[in-house]
C-alpha cells in the first residue's frame, strides 16, 4: 500500500505562523519589539523611491512617518526579518501599462537587493492589485511570492505563491477567535499556516497597540509553532513539495539543503538533507 505524508514544519511543528507589513514607516519600531518579546518573526515590504529624507521633521499629528534609508537599514538589517519588495512609488497598479507594472516591482527589488546587500525574493502588491500579465512576468522573473490583501479567515497553505492570500488584517474583528482556532484545532493532515498582514501605523491611527500586543501575548512564544519569514516558509513548503519519490512510493529522497519533517502512514518522520528513506 502506499504511504500517505502530510508535511509538518521544522521540528514535527503542525503549525506555522508568519506576519506582513508594509510601507516602511517609524511605528514598525515598537511593532518588532513587540514581535521580538514574543518571538514572531515576518517581512517588512518596502518602497525604494518613498524613503524618507535624511533628517527628515514631520509635523505634529502626522500619523504616516516613513524612515529614511539609513535608519530602515539600522532597522531591518539587524531585525532577523525578511525585507519584500512593495513597488518603488507604491502605485495603483491599475492604472499603469503591464510593462510599467512589472518594473514597479522587479525596480523596487532590484534597489532594495542593491541597498540592503541581500537577495529580496517575494514582497506585497501595492494596494493588493495585480493582473495576470503581472503574475506571469514575476514568475518569470524569478519572485518567489507576493501578497495579496484578500483575507481568507483559513489556515491553508497557498499553492500558488504570487497570489498570496493571507488568513487575515490585524484589524479583523475575527482575528482572536481564528488566533484561538489555529491553536486549538486539532491537526491530523494538512498543517496549518496563519498569516497576518497589515501597516503598523493603523496601530497609532487607530490607538490600538493593544490589538497586536494581544495577539502576539496569545500565540507567541510557544514551542508548538514554528514562527517564520515569509521567505522562509515559501523555501520550507517548497522543499517538502519537492520531494522525490520511488516509483511505487516505497522510498522517498531528499534533494534539498534542508531537512524535512513529515508524517507517514500518522508516524512523524524527519528526512535529512540529501538522504534517502524507506517508507514501507
Amino acid at each position: 500500500m502506499i504511504p500517505t505524508l502530510y508535511m509538518r514544519y521544522p521540528g514535527g511543528k503542525a503549525r506555522a505562523l508568519t506576519l506582513s507589513y508594509d510601507d516602511g514607516v517609524e511605528q514598525d519600531i515598537p511593532l518588532l519589539e513587540i514581535m521580538a518579546r514574543h518571538g514572531l518573526k515576518g517581512t517588512f515590504n518596502l518602497n525604494s523611491d518613498l524613503f524618507a529624507p535624511e533628517g527628515a521633521v514631520y509635523p505634529a499629528g502626522q500619523i504616516h512617518r516613513r524612515m529614511s534609508l539609513a535608519a530602515a537599514k539600522g532597522l531591518y538589517l539587524q531585525s532577523g526579518q525578511e525585507i519584500g519588495f512593495h513597488g518603488m512609488s507604491h502605485p495603483y497598479m491599475e492604472d499603469l501599462t503591464p510593462n510599467r507594472q512589472l518594473w514597479e516591482l522587479m525596480g523596487d527589488r532590484e534597489r532594495l537587493e542593491n541597498e540592503f546587500g541581500m537577495l529580496v525574493r517575494g514582497g506585497a502588491y501595492p494596494f493588493g492589485t495585480y493582473s495576470d500579465e503581472l503574475v506571469n512576468g514575476l514568475r518569470a522573473g524569478g519572485t518567489a511570492y507576493c501578497r495579496t490583501v484578500r483575507s481568507t479567515r483559513t489556515f491553508e497553505i497557498p499553492r500558488d505563491w504570487l497570489r498570496l492570500n493571507p488568513t487575515c488584517h490585524h484589524n479583523d474583528p475575527e482575528l482572536m477567535g481564528l488566533g484561538e482556532r489555529f491553536l486549538n484545532d486539532p491537526v491530523e493532515r494538512k498543517p496549518l499556516f496563519f498569516y497576518l498582514w497589515g501597516h503598523s501605523y493603523e496601530f497609532e491611527q487607530k490607538n490600538n497597540w493593544a490589538v497586536i500586543e494581544n495577539f502576539a501575548a496569545l500565540v507567541g512564544n510557544r514551542d508548538d509553532v514554528y514562527y517564520a519569514t515569509n521567505i522562509e516558509l515559501y523555501d520550507y513548503v517548497e522543499a517538502f513539495r519537492g520531494l522525490r519519490f520511488s516509483c511505487n512510493g516505497s522510498f522517498v529522497e531528499n534533494p534539498w539543503a534542508i531537512p524535512v519533517w513529515f508524517t507517514c502512514n500518522g508516524e512523524p518522520r524527519k528526512l535529512e538533507a540529501g538522504q534517502q528513506m524507506q517508507l514501507i
